[in-house]
């Protein structure tokens, strides 16, 4: 008797343990082995929340420009640091640049994208590459720094003026490109029309291998400078930069007021140590209104509270400060968001 009454005790010990496991090993705050908790908070495949909460997308493409240029390697680490302060994989692949990565981001090809200022208000308003096609679904996430428009040219060119560009075979920009209406505009100002010139539809690395090669006298490219194409250009080439007048300088803003006067200092181009002046547009990123207020703010965040880690030299003008200079569209709600909780957007 004794001994089948210490059977039924441990019997009845065992039936508690098991009863006590199944209790306590399901709680709210934690996951099993493989660290999936379950819930319905769980945001990627992996079973970890993005930053940008439940609404984001699991990738996210950002264009960028011509390999030759600024757009593609400062994307390619702004690209990096979206991936890994928002959770959300994001790619930087090249394209044709400003007026066709608004195209691209119209037709849901894309959620961001690099655009010149100029280019992205002139999608709006459906005039110029965009005449009759206005662009609804754009908006702003800030600007970055300013571009460069720099004609370029050799020495040995006999090439000393813009005037001189008449008869001359030049490359104004890759089809679709803002260099291209940039250099429209300045032709303009200096009495020229595409008429004048042999016009070249070239990205940036086509214009100076092509002015390397003889088969193109000069190139307009628009970029932030250093612009890696010129650099390169520079090493093997006796290159030389095209000043505008200041006449010439204040008209083209009188007339296109996203202009603005710049300088490239002496130095920025082996062989070239005297400062040249001309005129900039500034560099943005757009993005359609398809994203969540929320996704685009972490983006934003993202970008410009982590801008001291860029290591491409136009990373020391991005800050939130600059990130509303010249922006001629509506923000994103996501981007007005942050900008607005750092102080520097009412």
């Amino acid at each position: 008797m004794k001994k089948n009454k210490l059977s039924i005790i441990f019997a009845l010990l065992i039936a508690l343990a098991l009863f006590l496991a199944a209790c306590g090993g399901g709680g709210d705050d934690e996951g099993d082995a493989n660290g999936d908790t379950g819930g319905d908070d769980a945001g990627s495949e992996n079973g970890e929340e993005t930053e940008a909460g439940e609404d984001a997308p699991e990738f996210l493409s950002m264009l960028t420009g011509g390999t030759g240029g600024t757009y593609y390697p400062l994307g390619g680490e702004m690209a990096q640091i979206i991936s890994e302060e928002t959770g959300i994989q994001t790619d930087s692949p090249s394209s044709n640049a400003s007026a066709d990565n608004v195209i691209s981001l119209k037709e849901g090809e894309a959620e961001l994208a690099f655009v010149q200022t100029d280019v992205v208000a002139f999608a709006k308003e459906g005039i110029n590459a965009f005449e009759g096609e206005p662009v609804d679904n754009v908006l702003a996430l800030g600007s970055l720094y300013p571009e460069t428009v720099q004609i370029v040219t050799t020495a040995s060119s006999g090439i000393e003026s813009i005037e001189d560009l008449a008869g001359a075979t030049v490359s104004v920009g890759a089809p679709g490109s803002g260099t291209y209406i940039n250099a429209e505009q300045i032709l303009e100002a200096h009495d020229l029309t595409m008429d004048d010139i042999d016009a070249q539809h070239l990205d940036f690395d086509e214009s100076t291998s092509g002015i390397q090669d003889g088969n193109i006298d000069a190139a307009f490219i628009t970029a932030g400078t250093p612009t890696g194409s010129v650099e390169g250009l520079g090493a093997t080439t006796d290159v030389t930069v095209l000043p505008i007048e200041q006449d010439k300088i204040d008209a083209i803003i009188e007339e296109y007021p996203y202009y603005a006067e710049d300088t490239i200092p002496g130095g920025t181009y082996s062989g070239i140590d005297e400062e040249i002046k001309t005129v900039a547009v500034l560099a943005m990123i757009a993005v359609t209104d398809s994203l969540s207020e929320d996704v685009v703010y972490e983006i934003t965040k993202a970008i410009y509270d982590n801008a001291d880690s860029i290591s491409h030299s136009k990373g020391e003008f991005i800050s939130p400060e600059t990130g509303v200079e010249g922006i001629g569209i509506d923000f994103h709600p996501g981007a007005e968001r942050y900008f607005q909780e750092a102080g520097v957007l009412d």
